[in-house]
């Protein structure tokens, strides 16, 4: 079948309206009526082709949020009529060790990505959330619940769990002092996630106009990055700092924050690499590590937290004509916190 979407047809090139085929339903497909497609960094990065070779022409958006209007012959999971969604990937091999422990991000076989990526015969391209549908077995779908709003529930298909699997990994709740790195789509994510599972939260931001926002969404504190006293003031203090900006930091500034036995976990990926000095982590037998989203049973349990909790993420809703001024804007950190694609308006 055809769909509207718009796209990229070659690196860089500005998003335009265009048509996509999408395939037809097998027994355990599902097809969404997209309703909303969260605009991420990452579709900038990779449309513009900064994180290496990609597919042309492209269809980006990860975060995808709408109706089930059709379902193959065996499905179990879904029905006509359910709110559905769609992450970061829509196939994995289902065999390797990763898979079978519902870690299917971390899938060493073949991991279909929704775009930018190739489906599970390895040769047909995936197109991903700027479109009005997509088809994708029903094992690799999250069912939204009925009291979480489409819109805001989108961005949670990856700012939510970027932020939400990390802090889940590392036992984040009441009694641990928590770090968040930045209040953007991400960040703001993981002020809210982290305040809901009752840590003591602290954004650690270079700007100081942030804090009222940063307070609003559930910190506890403040902590100006650019203020050299009050950085020496907070050494030690921290059980888990989570950085959620992708440019390069002074790691060993922020190793300083944390507790013996501390963990800085990255979630915002620069494109150059980043320098540590080994004393730094040494010295309270600290650790750097990193995550990457979450499972498809990781991804429910999000969604489930954040629906109980009451809420979504922080958006500014867009006609699918303005895609590329808000690629700008999200260049320029001018968005609180996420922009969402009305398909709608495609």
């Amino acid at each position: 079948m055809e769909t509207k979407a718009y796209a990229a047809a070659t690196p860089g090139a500005p998003l335009e309206a265009t048509t996509i085929e999408r395939r037809d339903l097998g027994p355990h497909d599902i097809l969404i009526d997209t309703k909303f497609a969260g605009i991420c960094h990452s579709d900038i990065h990779q449309a513009r082709e900064e994180w290496g070779q990609a597919i042309f022409p492209m269809v980006p958006g990860h975060e995808i949020a709408g109706v089930v209007s059709a379902v193959g012959s065996e499905v179990k999971k879904f029905e006509v009529g359910d709110h559905a969604g769609v992450g970061c990937f829509v196939d994995s091999c289902r065999e390797c060790e990763n898979c079978e422990q519902g870690l299917e991000q971390y899938c060493t076989g073949h991991l279909s990505v929704t775009y930018n990526g190739r489906e599970a015969d390895k040769e047909t391209p995936t197109y991903g959330g700027y479109s009005q549908a997509i088809v994708v077995d029903e094992n690799y779908a999250l069912h939204i619940p009925g009291n979480l709003a489409l819109d805001i529930a989108a961005p949670l298909l990856c700012a939510g769990i970027t932020l939400y699997s990390p802090l889940r990994q590392w036992g984040a709740g009441p009694g641990m002092k928590v770090g968040i790195v930045g209040l953007g789509g991400l960040g703001h994510m993981g002020v809210k996630i982290a305040h809901a599972m009752g840590a003591d939260v602290t954004l650690i931001s270079h700007s100081a106009h942030k804090e009222a926002d940063a307070r609003a969404l559930g910190a506890t504190n403040f902590l100006l990055s650019s203020d050299k006293g009050q950085m020496k003031a907070a050494r030690y203090t921290f059980d888990l700092i989570i950085n959620t900006v992708a440019v390069n930091i002074d790691v060993d500034q922020y190793l300083s924050l944390l507790k013996l036995d501390g963990t800085l976990v990255m979630v915002g990926i620069p494109t150059e690499p980043l320098s540590i000095r080994t004393f730094s982590m040494a010295m309270a037998r600290r650790r750097v590590a990193a995550s990457n989203i979450g499972g498809i049973a990781e991804t429910q349990e999000m969604l489930d937290f954040c629906a109980e909790h009451g809420f979504g993420a922080d958006i500014e809703i867009i006609d699918a004509k303005d895609i590329n001024t808000a690629w700008e804007r999200v260049i320029n950190s001018d968005v609180k916190y996420r922009f969402v694609i009305d398909t709608a308006s495609m």
